[in-house]
């Protein structure tokens, strides 16, 4: 289903720790553009040099010990700034825009992860941006150890401390990758679960397959 304010097209990419969305973004989009698409790529939380500045606060280790509301609002501060100055121009410029993450990682991670009020995040994000939603959404889904294995590998490599939702324990990345898969179920129309145990090459495939 197209965004009816847009012309271009919204994917995103959700899953876990380490689900590889970061590659498989860079590889839709390449394809993109040569099918001869414009394509903008962007991340949550960031995108914007405001909301850039929220990540910081959201992702490092010592960004903040928020409480479960202060963090879901400070999640769709940042999404509003993304989405009115960022994403909706983009998309009704005819270009399409990939983005790693967006609200549907705020429920399965402040909601389901931490179990904080499912129905309050739907209130804080009808009033942040509405209806506004994703045309497409991939979810890359594999068991929670592997994915902490990879994310942990990469940040090591990279030395990132952005490392603040990889140090909570296994229940939570189990909860976390429930959510996932229970959204998922619930808008059959708009997500498309990747079995991200596979090779790099075979996500890729199937991702391009599901574009079809």
């Amino acid at each position: 289903m197209m965004n009816t304010n847009a012309t271009g097209r919204f994917i995103t990419f959700e899953g876990g720790e380490g689900a590889g969305k970061t590659t498989q973004i860079k590889f839709l989009a390449d394809h993109l553009r040569e099918q001869g698409h414009d394509v903008l790529t962007t991340r949550e939380p960031g995108g914007t040099p405001e909301a850039e500045k929220i990540r910081e606060l959201l992702v490092q280790q010592d960004g903040g010990n928020w409480d479960p509301l202060s963090e879901c609002l400070l999640f769709f501060t940042a999404r509003r700034m993304h989405v009115e100055t960022l994403i909706k121009p983009a998309l009704a410029a005819g270009k399409t825009v990939i983005s790693d993450r967006f609200f549907d990682s705020t429920i399965a991670y402040q909601g389901y992860g931490h179990g904080f009020d499912l129905d309050l995040i739907a209130h804080v994000q009808k009033i942040s941006i509405g209806d506004f939603k994703p045309d497409l959404t991939f979810l890359l889904d594999l068991p929670v150890e592997d994915g902490l294995r990879r994310s942990q590998k990469r940040l090591s490599d990279a030395g990132s401390n952005e490392d603040k939702f990889e140090n909570l324990d296994l229940a939570f990345h189990q909860r976390l990758r429930d959510g996932f898969l229970k959204m998922a179920q619930l808008d059959t129309a708009r997500f498309r679960i990747i079995d991200a145990k596979n090779s790099i090459e075979e996500i890729r495939k199937s991702i391009i397959e599901a574009m079809l």
